[in-house]
């Protein structure tokens, strides 16, 4: 309760509070109705069989070896298409943010890709890496069909993906670049700190909190991968996701018990993301001591 006197505190609930109540009045329904589902059999194919059983579908998924091979392929896609972002999109903050000419056309020309859709991207890149309408073939030398094969399957989705949002992530962490106190920087080349120091003692620790932001959004985003997955294999070749396993189950198949269970073990992944990353990094946003 500590917290909850700060005046700031307090500001800062209230300006939270209608966006969290618009969130909850759009999300919460959609989340208990399929939590509602997912404890029934029920298949729309067969309706007059709906029955109650539990935590079936739950065990049903968890036992598959089809969840746990989609939970691998988006975990290859998630960790390494973040990892690649945030080291490029922090290359990328910090060329826009010392940038002295042409700042505004540099910042515009580096944000493009971020303005595409996601479906548009997807397909420029399948065409591509495709083996006879595509140039990277031509322009490699090469002649295989990526999008056939599993792991250049994965090559290719998780080009498109850091190609697609490291201008996203490059935004954030250029805003965190702007909350590093210059007067600090100077004051620490005055006493003999050289770039790299200046860099790792001063600039990081400072964006930690943004950093952990970055990361967070774009992991969460990444893990719901759907749209690139779907346009470019459609899951086959084993590059099948959580995200296109529920779409499968709840669309295709019309399994509404099954596919809703997918879809609550979905969001409570996101959940545990989430909370591993906010104790990972040891930030706690809410109830930071006053400085």
């Amino acid at each position: 309760m500590k917290g909850w006197r700060n005046p700031e505190h307090r500001l800062g609930w209230a300006l939270c509070a209608p966006a969290v109540l618009a969130m909850l009045l759009v999300t919460a329904y959609p989340i208990l109705y399929a939590l509602w589902l997912s404890l029934f059999r029920y298949d729309l194919r067969f309706p007059d069989e709906r029955q109650f059983i539990g935590l079936a579908n739950y065990l049903t998924v968890l036992s598959s070896p089809a969840w746990w091979q989609t939970l691998f392929n988006t975990l290859v896609i998630t960790i390494s298409s973040v990892a690649v972002e945030l080291v490029l999109g922090l290359v990328f903050a910090l060329i826009m943010h010392r940038a002295l000419i042409g700042r505004r056309l540099v910042r515009t020309t580096l944000l493009v890709p971020y303005g595409i859709i996601t479906v548009v991207a997807a397909m420029s890149w399948r065409f591509a890496f495709d083996p006879t309408t595509g140039f990277v073939n031509a322009l490699l030398g090469l002649e295989g069909a990526w999008l056939s094969e599993r792991w250049s399957a994965f090559f290719v989705i998780i080009q498109t993906e850091i190609w697609k949002t490291t201008p996203f992530m490059a935004l954030l962490l250029l805003a965190g670049l702007s909350l590093v106190p210059d007067d600090l920087l100077r004051a620490a080349r005055v006493d003999g700190a050289n770039a790299w120091q200046r860099f790792i003692r001063i600039t990081l620790p400072l964006m930690r909190p943004m950093i952990l932001v970055a990361l967070l959004f774009r992991t969460l985003d990444a893990f719901r991968i759907f749209d690139t997955v779907f346009i470019q294999t459609r899951g086959a070749q084993g590059t099948e996701t959580v995200s296109i396993l529920g779409y499968n189950t709840l669309i295709t198949r019309l399994n509404l018990g099954l596919g809703s269970a997918v879809s609550v073990l979905i969001f409570v992944c996101v959940i545990a993301i989430a909370l591993l990353y906010l104790r990972g990094f040891g930030v706690t946003i809410l109830h930071r001591e006053d400085r």
